[in-house]
Formats: structure tokens, sequence, C-alpha cells
């Protein structure tokens, strides 16, 4: 597997291209994750099951919509996030984005080592540094190894995601009735509905974004889209809701911090289930945070002369020194974070991809101003939003301010010169 070859430099060309199945496999296994059961756990805990399921149902579509739209061009390109980005936001513009993306992954890489760390700690009382480097050594390894194995660890990570959830749910029902779980009204009162649908949104904000790195192995647009689909929204609904049945089931001890974990309900009966939940600490983190890696290498290799794999490397380094810094602590700020200057990133690739398709010729400029700017105007309003408008969902004001002034400053531009968009196609071609 480490030989493939993972075209971090040109488009994948059709004979290396996949089916459906594997590029489904690695979306799939990725948002199954025990972060997102966190997080649902929390928005349910604030906002009731009902309500809560709702949230988390209308942040999915929106994630579906997005990504899906990003995910149709890469499959019918074969170019990743890096390529796609310089025709939007030019040559050396792209820098500005893509390594902006390809860095914020590396914090979610080392949430999760931070996280491998502490859940070890709480099951097996082993000490959080211990757990941490034997979580990104496994993890980097994971990601050297390429495409084919984030399929092979999204494969066997779903299924385990969802029969352990299933464990911990009946292990936790003893705590209420179904009928008081589908009628919790939750009693935190922090989190509004908006900012709970914010929250799923932000939560794949970056990786969503990047989609490219995995979409662009499909054999077809419409296939890619159909491969997101099975991340958003239905693994990552599934996630989220399972979370926020365990803490509608009273099965969280302290649900406004530890949202819906459900690990601790798995230990305490027995080795065999405790080895389990060891082993599943390891696969459901590792897929999570070597998809991650992948984001960032793959990222960083598009924009230098480097490979994919010695990247790799020195981000897993790299990761690891910011988890044991305790710098992953601050996932809600990081998720604020990402909500605002994330997603207009994709709104202009999607806009612009909409306007190519309409006739715009490539464009091989250092910098497209126009959409820098629009990226900016978008993260601006998104940020003010967040700041002046509490409760409102932050990312959809970036999406739609930056996707219209991108629009609007396309239409007004001056045509080109006739013989300038074959020039520019030629040499958009060797980017």
């Amino acid at each position: 597997m480490a030989s493939a070859e993972e075209y971090e430099h040109a488009p994948v060309p059709p004979t290396a291209r996949k089916s459906l199945l594997p590029v489904a496999a690695v979306w799939f296994g990725f948002p199954m994750n025990l972060g997102n059961a966190v997080f649902g756990g929390v928005i349910v805990y604030n906002l009731g099951l009902v309500e809560g399921l709702l949230a988390i149902l209308a942040g999915n579509l929106v994630l579906f919509g997005y990504v899906g739209a990003l995910s149709h061009y890469a499959g019918r390109t074969g170019e990743n996030f890096a390529l796609q980005a310089a025709d939007t936001f030019g040559r050396r513009g792209r820098i500005a984005a893509a390594g902006l993306l390809a860095t914020v992954v590396i914090g979610w890489f080392s949430f999760q080592i931070g996280l491998t760390g502490t859940t070890l700690q709480d099951t097996l009382g082993w000490a959080p540094m211990w757990g941490a480097l034997l979580g990104c050594a496994i993890y980097t390894l994971l990601t050297v190894a390429g495409i084919r194995a984030l399929a092979l660890v999204g494969a066997v990570a779903t299924p385990l995601f969802v029969v352990l959830g299933a464990v911990a749910i009946g292990y936790g029902a003893g705590h209420t009735s179904a009928s008081d779980a589908l009628t919790y009204q939750g009693t935190g009162g922090a989190l509004g509905f908006g900012g709970a649908v914010a929250i799923v949104i932000a939560g794949f904000a970056d990786s969503g974004t990047m989609t490219a790195d995995f979409t662009r192995w499909s054999r077809s647009g419409r296939s890619a889209v159909v491969a997101t689909a099975f991340a958003f929204p239905f693994a990552n609904f599934v996630a989220y809701a399972l979370g926020g049945v365990v803490v509608a089931i009273g099965g969280s001890a302290d649900p406004a911090a530890d949202g819906g974990g459900f690990l601790p309900l798995l230990t305490g009966h027995g080795p065999l289930l405790t080895a389990l939940a060891v082993l599943f600490v390891f696969v459901n983190l590792g897929s999570v945070a070597s998809h991650c890696l992948y984001n960032g290498a793959v990222g960083w290799a598009a924009l230098t002369p480097a490979k994919m794999r010695p990247l790799a490397l020195g981000l897993g380094v790299l990761g690891l020194l910011f988890a044991l810094s305790g710098v992953w602590g601050h996932f809600v700020d990081w998720l604020n974070l990402l909500g605002v200057f994330v997603p207009p990133i994709g709104a202009v690739l999607i806009t612009d991809q909409y306007l190519r398709r309409k006739g715009r010729a490539a464009d091989a400029r250092d910098y497209r101003w126009s959409a820098l700017g629009a990226w900016a105007a978008g993260a601006l309003v998104a940020g003010l939003a967040h700041y002046f408008l509490p409760g409102s969902v932050d990312p959809l004001f970036g999406i739609v301010v930056a996707a219209v002034v991108y629009a609007v400053a396309e239409r007004r531009r001056p045509p080109r010169a006739t013989a300038e968009p074959a020039i520019d196609a030629t040499t958009a071609s060797t980017v």
C-alpha cells in the first residue's frame, strides 16, 4: 500500500480511479467517531432530544449540499483541493486557502491524539502522555499507508462504532424509560437551535471543504456525490444522534462537559468488553486522525515539491507536540474559528465552478482578487454574526455572503481578450 501513487501534484487519472465502495468507505468511517457523539450529547443536553435531533439533521443537510457540490467537481476533474484552489484563488493566492486548511486539520489530528490519551486514562488508568504517544504512532502510520488504508479503517470503524454504541445504550437504558428519553427536554439552555446547527456544520467545515482530497478518486461526479451522502447526512447524523440518545437516557455522568461520550458505559462488564472498548478507541479515533493528517499532508504536498508520506511523518510529530501542550482542549473556540473562516472558502469554490461551467475559461493568474476578496467578506460577516447575533447559524452567513460577493464581482469584471483564455487553459493544465 505504501508504494501506491497519491497524485499530490496532478489530477488522479481515469485508470487510477476507484469504484463507489472504497471511496464511500473513506467518507463513511470518518464522521462516526467519539468526538461527534460528545458534540451530539452536548446539543441534546441543551435542546432536548427531539429539537436536538432536528438541529443535527439540519446541519447535516447543509453539509450534504456544501460538501456534495465540492465533491461533484472533484469527481469530474480528479483534482485535489489545492489544485482546485489554484484556479479559483490564483496560483499563489491558493496558498492562503489551501495552506490554512492544511494547517487547521492538524489541529483536529491533535485533538484526536489528546482525546486518545485522556480516554485511555479514564478507561485503564494510563498516563495521558503514553496513550497520546501510542495513538500518534498508529495514526501516522495509517496515514502513510495512503488512501487504501483510510478506506480499510473506515470499513472497520463504522460497524464497530454502531455495535458498541448500541451496547452502550443498552447498558445505559436502565437509567430511564423509553418514553422519558423521547420527551427529554434538556437542562442546559446555553445553546440555541441555530448555535447547534452551526456546531454540526463547523465540525466538518475543514475536511468537508477539502473533500476533493478523498472524492477525486471517484470515477465520476455523480459517484463522488453518492460517496459524500454516506457521510452527510447518514454517518454524521448517526454519530451525533447516538451521543444525544446517551444523554437522553441519563447515560452521561456530566453531559455539559462530556456530552454523549459513551465509552464509560462499556467498562466494568468484564475483560472482553473492556478490551473491545480499548480497541474501539484506537480504531475509531484513528480513523478520524488519519483522515485529518491525510488532508494536511496532501494539502502541503500540493503546495510544495514534497511528497505526501514524508510530510505526514513530520506533521504527525507536530500534531503530537500540539496535543501534549494541551491546546487540543480548546475545541469550542476551535469550532467557532472554523465556522467563521472556512465555509466562505468552499462557497467561493462552488460559485466559481458553477460560473466556469457556464463558460468562464480557466485562469492562470497568480492572484484572483475577486475570489480572495469574497472569502474575506464572507468571513467578516460570519464573524460579525457570531459576536453580534448570538445563536445564529454563523457559517450560513459566511457561505451566502461569499457566494454573492464573488458572483457579483465576476459578473462586473470586463471580458478578457479572446486569445487569453486559450493561454490560461494551457498554463492551468500544468498547475
